[in-house]
């Protein structure tokens, strides 16, 4: 959410930062329906003042026996107490149609983000590790996984596209790439480990600029929850509402759970296998941060992501993205792609923003100065470490043997029970 006062104090800056975005400008606009709430609220102010001050005229004009002026200011009063609930009206309308407005701009990027309109613009900051040579075709985990455990069929079946069944060892693995990447992220990184719901309420998925903007990518329930699109969602909404304390910052949570999405925005893309699945599940870190500390704290999120891709031995890329392919809600973004020999190509299997005051702005979460009485709005952050779903297709594409097996990492060894290969199911 954008602070109105901000965009009335630096209008160019914010159409600047807009036309980053590729919109247009919106201050003026903006700041004529904000002056004109202002007058309908002072408006509605005088009619109450008015109205409190004739009151008290009343008794005064009893008291003297000026029965005229009494009744005179009676039908004043009478007219005020008629007029109110229009003009009150009015000046609420104005106000939600300004929080509307507000609520459907995007974030403002940083000014180190590069510019660009899609992600052939995005810069790649680092790359890590080096891409198996194989002595063999490698192939797709489509064409691998079925005969490891991994059913698009039965998924199919019983829940319709992109849900999938996996069985046996296929289903071991997939486990424990979770529990693995709680325990590095707990024990390593610092991140408290969370269980929170996976369905939430209309103001958690507000508050984390989830709606009203991406309402058709997410699953509501008859009763009106929301299924999860990330529990960044859930951990970040933890707070909602809260003034906190300067010494409980920063606070780092984690959790594995199931996510959600529709993709209704996503029609058509990757129909084929594992990586985009309407249930799956993620290991999602979220800090909550001083502003002075956001920058560094995103640092190192995403140091704390790709610890798990190097464990794993996945050869990856960092990029920054540029401002026509970052979130809604973030102002900067880092992605890491892992390689996916059978595809031969880099996919994003984390992506991790600095989100700055915008989440906690519409969350109305504020922390308190040491030593002082101001209050001052966080920062929150929020990142994959990473993805379960994508990392094990990342790993059936890495490890993948001539014969159609697929070999353990040795990272994932402790949580496998002894097994060190998927074999093909007979």
């Amino acid at each position: 959410m954008h602070d109105i006062r901000f965009i009335r104090e630096n209008p160019e800056d914010f159409d600047a930062a807009l036309a980053r975005r590729g919109l247009e400008p919106l201050a003026a606009s903006l700041i004529a329906l904000d002056e004109e709430r202002r007058a309908a609220v002072t408006e509605v102010q005088v009619a109450q003042s008015r109205r409190n001050e004739a009151s008290k005229l009343i008794g005064a004009a009893m008291a003297k026996g000026d029965r005229e002026e009494a009744e005179a200011i009676k039908a004043e009063v009478a007219a005020l107490k008629d007029a109110m609930p229009a003009l009150e009206a009015r000046a609420d309308a104005l106000a939600a149609d300004l929080k509307g407005r507000l609520e459907i701009i995007p974030n403002l990027p940083g000014a180190d983000v590069p510019d660009g309109a899609g992600e052939e613009d995005n810069r790649v900051e680092s790359e890590w590790g080096t891409k198996r040579t194989f002595d063999f075709t490698p192939r797709e985990h489509a064409d691998i996984a079925p005969a490891l455990g991994m059913d698009f069929e039965t998924g199919a079946r019983l829940s319709g596209a992109r849900f999938t069944f996996l069985r046996g060892g296929m289903a071991r693995l997939h486990r424990a790439l979770g529990q693995f990447m709680l325990d590095v992220q707990t024990r390593e990184h610092g991140y408290a480990e969370c269980n929170p719901p996976v369905l939430v309420g209309d103001d958690a998925m507000y508050g984390t600029d989830k709606l009203p903007k991406f309402a058709e990518d997410s699953f509501c329930t008859t009763n009106g929850r929301w299924l999860i699109p990330t529990s960044e969602v859930s951990l970040t909404a933890s707070v909602m509402g809260e003034l906190l304390d300067e010494a409980a910052l920063p606070m780092r949570l984690t959790a594995l759970t199931l996510c959600f999405r529709s993709e209704a925005g996503a029609a058509g893309k990757d129909t084929r296998g594992f990586i985009r699945q309407h249930q799956f599940e993620k290991c999602e870190l979220v800090s909550i941060v001083r502003p002075e500390d956001s920058e560094a704290e995103h640092q190192r999120m995403v140091r704390a992501a790709e610890t798990i891709l190097e464990r794993l031995n996945l050869p990856y890329r960092k990029l920054l993205l540029c401002t026509g392919d970052m979130g809604f809600g973030a102002r900067k973004t880092y992605d890491l792609e892992v390689w996916l020999p059978g595809q031969g190509a880099f996919r994003e299997i984390s992506s991790c923003s600095n989100t700055g005051d915008f989440q906690a702005r519409r969350m109305n979460t504020r922390y308190r100065v040491a030593g002082e009485k101001k209050t001052e709005f966080v920062h929150t952050l929020n990142g994959s470490g990473l993805a379960v779903g994508r990392t094990l297709v990342a790993v059936i594409e890495n490890y993948q043997n001539a014969d159609g097996s697929v070999t353990v990492p040795d990272a994932l060894l402790p949580y496998m029970g002894g097994v060190t290969r998927l074999e093909p199911l007979a």
